[in-house]
């Protein structure tokens, strides 16, 4: 099966992760998917595989060589973005992609532009796959999960490439920040790993964002608002005065780079109460410590104009896989020979948002990124060239290959 055919096979499961229902998986779509691939694991002829009560799913490529080889992984997440629907995808390929706009959805007029996505250009002539408009599509992660069997397979079938012990390794719930808390790092049994979760062809990153989940709640004070001079405590209002007491060039819109932001996620409620979701991110772990104690200030500062109103939980996620990684750095000069070898680019930059290789690295298993091929994730205007993919499947072969000859 090509990695093509595999990845629209995936994309067709509804995997969507919930941050609200506090289970592992998080949704029972990823469970469904985790059996399927498991099944397909079975009847290629791989060993050692296990797949857990939390989803997540390891197995074993055994070494073809007598040479001591260090067992190296590679990983990819079964869930889906929740920022957008992950149910009844439906994906298209587009064939020799002729530069212009491509139509996703003639009825509601969704338009994937390169007008607004000049990326598009750099794949002119290649195969696109695309949505409907009304979904995302998914490749992010579904693409590394097509890729690595993919490459695992192509191992199988050519014996006379030289590896040692691979194990792959798919888990749940990365979207949420979820997916490595309840990975046997120590069943696994590798050295290293490479998470296939990254972007566009080239991408090898081993720097993230420091990572923070915020949740502040406003007390208000509800009174009919014909008899509510100096009573009434809108909390909306409130929450409105906590928003703009934070800076507004650090959001998103206004950063890149090792730039870090506030996010404002949701705000929900009402006059007598109301939430506020926050993240923080940082590439620095001291402007990250000094984000935190900024969103602090702001609430104290908000309990002076309302007394007793606002609370605030801050949580730390993940930090940044650097520190980690670093010591050994020949992990990711690795990577980077590969994609060389394969005519690949390599773009190493610092990830600007979180992946289970941070948490992963923090638990012993350092864990550099590699491109799995995407653009656009988490929504309608998600696409993945099929060159892309092919290539991602050529650096995981070229990998394995050169962790053995070496």
């Amino acid at each position: 099966m090509k990695v093509t055919d595999r990845f629209i096979k995936y994309v067709k499961f509804d995997t969507e992760s919930n941050t609200e229902t506090g289970i592992t998986p998080s949704t029972p779509g990823q469970m469904i998917l985790a059996r399927e691939i498991e099944k397909e694991l079975r009847e290629t002829g791989l060993e050692d595989i296990t797949l857990d009560d939390n989803a997540c799913l390891m197995a074993t490529l055994p070494a073809n060589t007598d040479k001591e080889i260090p067992a190296i992984g590679f990983i990819a997440h079964l869930d889906t973005s929740p920022d957008l629907t992950g149910k009844n995808v439906k994906p298209r390929i587009v064939k020799n992609y002729d530069g212009k706009d491509i139509i996703l959805n003639r009825e509601n007029n969704i338009v994937l532009s390169p007008v607004d996505f000049p990326e598009m250009l750099d794949y002119k002539g290649q195969d696109l796959i695309v949505t409907d408009g009304t979904t995302l599509l998914g490749a992010d992660d579904k693409a590394g999960i097509a890729e690595i069997i993919t490459a695992i397979k192509y191992l199988q079938e050519h014996p006379e490439i030289k590896h040692g012990k691979i194990r792959t390794g798919f888990n749940p719930d990365e979207e949420i920040g979820q997916g490595a808390h309840k990975f046997d790092v120590e069943k696994f049994g590798c050295e290293w790993a490479y998470t296939i979760d990254g972007g566009p062809v080239g991408e090898l990153e081993y720097e993230n964002f420091n990572a923070a989940g915020v949740k502040i709640n406003i007390q208000g004070r509800s009174v009919h608002p014909g008899y509510a001079k100096d009573k009434m405590v809108n909390a909306l209002i409130v929450a409105n005065k906590l928003i703009s007491l934070l800076p507004a060039s650090d959001r998103p819109e206004h950063t890149a780079g090792y730039e870090g932001f506030f996010h404002l996620t949701t705000v929900s409620g009402t006059v007598d109460s109301a939430t506020v979701n926050y993240i923080i991110r940082d590439h620095d772990r001291d402007l990250f410590e000094k984000r935190k104690r900024l969103m602090i200030e702001a609430v104290d500062f908000i309990n002076k104009l309302y007394p007793n109103s606002t609370t605030v939980d801050i949580k730390d996620q993940y930090y940044n896989m650097r520190e980690k990684v670093e010591p050994v750095i020949h992990i990711v000069d690795l990577a980077f020979e590969a994609m060389q070898a394969v005519g690949v680019t390599p773009i190493v930059k610092p990830i600007r948002g979180g992946t289970d290789g941070a948490q992963l690295s923090f638990k012993g298993l350092p864990c550099p990124n590699v491109f799995a091929g995407g653009h656009n994730f988490h929504g309608r205007y998600e696409f993945i060239p099929v060159r892309s993919m092919e290539k991602a499947v050529e650096v995981i072969v070229k990998i394995a290959e050169l962790a053995a000859s070496k």
